[in-house]
């Protein structure tokens, strides 16, 4: 299948994501942001795909997440 718009998905590309900060203070779209990502409690970590879709969340709520680029 052939990606039709920005860089073609790299597979081995992934982002380690933790919560850093609360989200008690946030707009209801932002938390909802951090709980499709699949953080639940503060200093959480997950790790995803570097997917356009979740580099995006990522961006949304950035001031809330610390995030390294592995693998």
């Amino acid at each position: 299948m052939k990606e039709t718009r920005g860089e073609p998905h790299r597979a081995g590309k992934k982002l380690r994501i933790r919560l850093v900060r609360s989200t008690i203070s946030c707009v209801p779209a932002h938390r909802a942001t951090v709980k499709a990502l699949g953080l639940r409690k503060l200093n959480a970590v997950v790790e995803h795909n570097a997917t356009p879709s979740i580099l995006g969340m990522v961006r949304a709520v950035s001031f809330l997440l610390d995030v390294e680029e592995i693998g």
